[in-house]
């Protein structure tokens, strides 16, 4: 069984665009999980809040990168019996799952911080600051490595705003450790950690209602359910389109399915193929299927 040049060179083309975020992902968690023992060596030793907090978010970015890759790995099975439209939306659940923990992670950051203030702690400002340099490092490279394939995925878009996050954290620690050793402003550290907090948690409050609309089958949100009506009633013959549901397969297959009423039933096909077409042009609709009824009455009795 002999494929096309074409299709081969492109499947190839893909599968090396694959391996190849597999292989910066790898690279970013190991780097991670090294850096978080290494923070909470340098937290207990300084007794720093904010270097431990960051140790802790960053073994969530570290965690957070090991679900997307295995979501990753997930989605690109095909299709089969059992899921049928392939398992794609592996990567929506891995996205919800690294939102979730942001969620936890920015309230439990609140808590800490709240209670700092309650009892402030003494903070050895250098370690503080040669740990969190090191972190920031590394954060940046996390950065590097998945920012581009963050761009068309919610999965490693939620990992990436966990790694960001913890470059600020990083920033926050540095700067909180240089105010304490120069002027003593032990408030700093809880000042930073709210902040934080306050980021992770406004981050996660855009990407999560995303998540859950695609994982609760809603419509695209740049697509009008009355425009692609319309659109399908202007083809011939179409004299009406009801019972029509639009959603989303994952996040870049759309699909839809409707009832069209024909004025001529021998019609039927070639009605189907131009709808399929409008439709898949005009709103990158790729999946469709129709139940074609015809209109019986006279147009008088109508």
């Amino acid at each position: 069984m002999s494929h096309s040049h074409s299709h081969s060179h492109s499947h190839s083309h893909s599968h090396e665009t694959d391996s190849m975020g597999d292989r910066r992902l790898g690279i970013a968690i190991v780097i991670n999980m090294l850096l978080t023992v290494a923070q909470v060596i340098g937290g207990i030793a300084s007794g720093s809040l904010s270097l431990i907090a960051d140790a802790l978010h960053n073994f969530s970015d570290a965690s957070s990168l090991l679900i997307a890759f295995a979501a990753r790995k997930i989605g690109r099975q095909p299709a089969d019996h059992l899921k049928t439209f392939g398992y794609k939306r592996a990567e929506v659940i891995a996205a919800l799952i690294n939102l979730v923990t942001l969620v936890i992670v920015g309230l439990f950051l609140i808590y800490e911080a709240v209670l700092r203030i309650f009892e402030p702690q003494i903070i050895a400002g250098w370690t503080v600051i040669i740990v969190a340099t090191v972190a920031l490092i590394i954060d940046i490279a996390t950065a590097i490595l998945t920012y581009s394939m963050s761009k068309g995925s919610v999965n490693i878009k939620a990992a990436f705003i966990h790694n960001v996050s913890d470059a600020l954290a990083s920033v926050g620690v540095i700067i909180a450790g240089t105010l304490i050793l120069l002027y003593q402003w032990y408030w700093t550290d809880t000042l930073f950690t709210f902040l934080i907090a306050g980021y992770v948690l406004y981050q996660a409050a855009i990407l999560l209602p995303e998540t859950i609309h695609i994982l609760m089958e809603g419509a695209p949100e740049n697509i009008s359910l009355d425009e692609v009506i319309h659109a399908m009633e202007a083809v011939d013959d179409v004299l009406n389109v009801h019972h029509v549901h639009l959603w989303q397969i994952d996040e870049h297959r759309n699909a839809l399915e409707a009832h069209v009423v024909i004025n001529n039933f021998n019609e039927t096909e070639n009605v189907k193929q131009l709808l399929k077409s409008e439709i898949k042009q005009k709103f990158a609709i790729s999946h469709s299927t129709m139940e074609f009824e015809v209109d019986h009455c006279e147009e008088n009795c109508c």
